[in-house]
């Protein structure tokens, strides 16, 4: 009996809310709009409150009200994962208010809107360079702002999301081997550039180790008048990868590569 007591009083709330909701979207009082909008959001009811602030933006622009609703609709939008357009109400709000008091975090949130839509390494990485563009530009306007090491942490893992980005493309190649052409070579290019431009990557390791993996690859497919060139280039190119990765988690197959490399071209 108390169970039933229970769902019936809960379904009834939901109606009797709903029913309130109903009735406050036909209101024409937009400040009454306006307080219970900002009630809902404070509850984390973002839908009813983005909804309700749309809905009275047009009355309240260019009041001081109009500076407070972009914001919360900005921030309304970001609570229901929509942010797309939490980005495009953050830079309506700078457009409109580029000194305002939200202008720093609205800065900032851009950045992170970019940074929460960037998706999987494999995927076009469109958002996460948006992202990276965005942290940038708050980072040169704000250097001494308290988000300073939230957006340096954020920038870091978008980075290394392109260095594995890279690396994946690598490794792409590297299985491709000669198939239509010189893949191991277009493996080493891709996993340079990498290097050269994300130095600080966790990937370094496995891009480092790809480069002797693919130049080994190719000494062993080559031509004979090529194959010593390209093995010592290998023995080379392992001294490079010993002398960073000592205890690289690739080492041991990096030492069966220097061993097979020296047996090939006689070197003891």
């Amino acid at each position: 009996m108390k169970k039933i007591f229970s769902i019936f009083f809960v379904l009834t709330l939901l109606l009797t809310s709903c029913s309130e909701y109903q009735k406050l979207l036909k209101s024409t009082d937009p400040e009454l709009k306006y307080n219970k909008a900002v009630e809902y959001f404070d509850k984390g009811d973002f839908a009813r409150a983005t909804t309700l602030f749309e809905d009275i933006s047009v009355y309240y622009r260019g009041t001081d009200s109009s500076e407070e609703i972009l914001n919360y609709l900005a921030q309304a939008y970001i609570g229901q994962k929509d942010y797309y357009s939490a980005i495009n109400h953050f830079q309506a709000y700078l457009k409109s208010y580029p000194k305002g008091k939200y202008s720093e975090d609205a800065k900032f949130m851009i950045g992170y809107c970019y940074y929460k839509d960037s998706p999987d390494a494999r995927l076009d990485q469109t958002a996460t360079n948006q992202a990276i563009n965005a942290f940038q530009e708050f980072l040169d306007l704000y250097p001494e702002s308290k988000l300073v090491p939230d957006a340096n942490r954020m920038l870091d893992e978008l980075w290394d999301k392109l260095a594995y980005k890279y690396y994946l493309n690598a490794r792409l190649y590297y299985n491709l081997g000669n198939y239509m052409g010189n893949n191991y070579l277009s493996a080493v290019i891709t996993a340079q550039n990498a290097l050269k431009k994300f130095p600080s990557s966790t990937y370094r390791d496995e891009l480092s180790f790809l480069i002797l993996q693919s130049k080994f690859a190719q000494a062993q497919q080559s031509i004979v008048t090529k194959r010593e060139e390209r093995y010592q280039d290998t023995i080379d190119e392992y001294y490079s990868y010993i002398n960073e990765f000592p205890d690289g988690k690739y080492k041991k197959q990096a030492d069966k590569i220097f061993n097979d490399s020296k047996k090939a071209i006689n070197i003891k």
